[in-house]
């Protein structure tokens, strides 16, 4: 059963520690969600790891999650060659794609080499719901902050595009991450934007920001906007907690 509308959720949020060890987490509230978005009672659920060049312990991490759950999950490799014969087969087959962290300019490059973004917008209409973290956050959008070059961070605009906005991630952890999305913002490099606390996310449906959510009471998503005059005004956006 797809979702009822094209659904991202896109965040600053992902899997909970276990406290059986650094390789083994639960999943997060997010799961839930975004199955619930999904309709589906055990969910088929696929990883794409590219961000990090489809590091092998992160899968490790990825299974030991979802072992014993109503999850069904399967990853997406593309390197060194694709680990699935037809990928646009294997996408479409599923609830949801999750798509983690690491260098998002990377990601797109290597999604562009292997057409991954039209077999996900396909995917997208289609009503499987799409969603990430970090860099499977940004992705989705027009572009924003990212340290893909360096420790310093710089601007990003190759996103997808599919979000006609900027998206500014790790909000209130990272300390260059705020006011270098006020820049961006305000000299027009990146349209207005949304932006996550850690521990927070965005839902669209569409291009429409339906809501946001969070893991944990205490943090917050933001409306970023720039006003005739290049000034910026930042908007609380008060995030529903998860259960």
């Amino acid at each position: 059963m797809p979702a009822s509308e094209p659904t991202i959720v896109a965040t600053s949020m992902g899997f909970s520690p276990s406290g059986r060890g650094p390789w083994v987490a639960a999943p997060g509230p997010v799961f839930e969600l975004m199955a619930e978005l999904s309709g589906a009672a055990e969910p088929r659920i696929c990883y794409l790891n590219q961000a990090v060049g489809d590091q092998p312990t992160s899968l490790t991490l990825w299974y030991g999650a979802f072992a014993g759950t109503r999850y069904r999950p399967s990853h997406l490799a593309l390197f060194p060659m694709p680990n699935v014969d037809d990928i646009r087969a294997h996408l479409l087959a599923q609830d949801v794609v999750w798509v983690g962290g690491g260098s998002v300019a990377n990601l797109c490059a290597v999604w562009r080499t292997h057409g991954l973004g039209e077999i996900l917008r396909e995917c997208w209409e289609a009503g499987v719901v799409l969603g990430g973290v970090s860099a499977g956050s940004i992705c989705w959008h027009v572009g924003g902050a990212t340290d893909s070059y360096g420790p310093r961070l710089r601007a990003f605009t190759d996103g997808l595009g599919w979000l006609p906005y900027g998206n500014g991630v790790h909000y209130d952890s990272e300390k260059q991450r705020r006011p270098l999305m006020h820049r961006l913002v305000a000299d027009g490099t990146l349209p207005t934007s949304h932006c996550t606390d850690d521990g927070v996310g965005l839902v669209y449906r569409g291009t429409r920001r339906v809501e946001a959510v969070a893991e944990r009471a205490g943090v917050a998503a933001y409306e970023l906007r720039r006003g005739d005059d290049g000034t910026v005004t930042e908007t609380v956006i008060t995030p529903r907690v998860l259960g």
